[in-house]
């Protein structure tokens, strides 16, 4: 096995043998009340789907939107729960009530994107509309369908809202392609297809990297690699005696470092985790909270040590919250799977990314002047 899928196993098991004893830890540190402090989070239990995660990963500050996002997400709680009709119709009414004042929406939306936004808020008004007829028939089925197209409308809505790019990457990492925005990835596996968003809005560097590689047709062909006894599939390995990407233009092993913004932070950290930096409170924009979180692969000893290797986190995500893991803070998250999680599922190792491509952003990747 590749040395650094051997740390990183090892690690995990570790991790798995010492798990209570670290929950416990991280409980008594507050750190669950600290993961919800930022972003326009909700309060409560940590948020374990990677779209949400990717909603409300969003540098935007309008607070109706995200009040609009919170109170459609809250409806699936209401569902899950026995008898809770009066709970649904509460949140459409609030949802309602914020389509009804456009203007507070279209505040924070550049005047040349208005159109569009209009066009979204219209669809979200006649959406809100079927699902209240819904809830008057009491028809779950059809809510759970409406709740997720309005999500994604709303999920458009506020990535019309970002505006300049909110921070420059230091200037030691500029010879590394960066991410600036969002891009989403096909990876075409023997098992079925799974569908990614890499955030450069949060990991310019690591995302941009990765998507460098895909777009290079680096993935193409190579294996996934997974112990029985992990909770990671990884993959990125390349052939031959060499761990990680060489630069055809420099003939150099290409080192990506740890890169993470913290909830609060103006811009990522560079080269250290959060336990070295002694920020044991504080909590990843992008956490391993969701089944199906994209990261980095590193040695465990070498902090800027990742290059070509990622893996995708299929633990199960009520185990492993926000804030109550060992991962948040030392490895960097640059992505979720949106689609194809049942794929996940049936990889092992020796299966193959049959082909990794870019269908969405690839305009966003920045390439480092010569």
């Amino acid at each position: 096995m590749h040395h650094l899928s051997k740390v990183m196993m090892d690690g995990f098991k570790r991790w798995l043998k010492t798990g209570t004893i670290a929950l416990l830890l991280t409980l008594s540190l507050g750190l669950s009340a600290a993961a919800n402090r930022d972003y326009g989070l909700p309060a409560g239990n940590a948020i374990t789907d990677g779209r949400a995660l990717l909603r409300y990963a969003l540098p935007i500050e309008n607070e109706p939107v995200r009040k609009l996002q919170t109170s459609l997400e809250d409806i699936s709680t209401q569902l899950r729960a026995k008898r809770r009709w009066g709970g649904v119709t509460s949140d459409i009414s609030t949802a309602e009530r914020i389509v009804n004042r456009q203007s507070d929406l279209l505040a924070s939306v550049a005047e040349a994107k208005q159109p569009e936004a209009e066009a979204l808020i219209a669809q979200l008004k006649e959406g809100l509309a079927t699902m209240r007829a819904a809830t008057e028939a009491k028809d779950k089925e059809q809510i759970w369908i409406k709740r997720t197209e309005m999500l994604n409308l709303v999920g458009q809505l506020e990535a019309l809202m970002v505006g300049e790019y909110p921070f420059e990457v230091p200037e030691q990492y500029s010879y590394l392609p960066q991410l600036k925005g969002r891009a989403t990835v096909e990876v075409v596996t023997d098992k079925g297809k799974i569908t990614l968003v890499a955030d450069g809005y949060n990991a310019p560097v690591t995302a941009g990297n990765f998507v460098d590689l895909v777009q290079r047709g680096f993935y193409d062909g190579l294996e996934f690699i997974r112990s029985e006894e992990s909770y990671v599939l990884q993959a990125g390995d390349p052939p031959g005696p060499e761990v990680g990407f060489i630069d055809p233009t420099s003939k150099k092993y290409r080192n990506v470092p740890l890169e993470i913004l913290v909830r609060g932070d103006q811009e990522p950290t560079y080269g250290i985790t959060l336990e070295q930096a002694g920020r044991y409170r504080d909590q990843p924009v992008l956490p391993f909270s969701a089944y199906g979180a994209v990261a980095m692969a590193r040695p465990e000893t070498e902090v800027d040590g990742g290059s070509s290797q990622f893996f995708f986190f299929l633990f199960e995500p009520e185990l492993t919250p926000a804030g109550l893991n060992l991962l948040d803070g030392r490895y960097a998250v640059f992505g979720y799977v949106i689609e194809g999680k049942e794929v996940l599922e049936k990889l092992s190792a020796g299966d193959k990314i049959l082909s990794a491509k870019v269908i969405q952003g690839g305009e966003n990747l920045v390439q480092p002047q010569a």
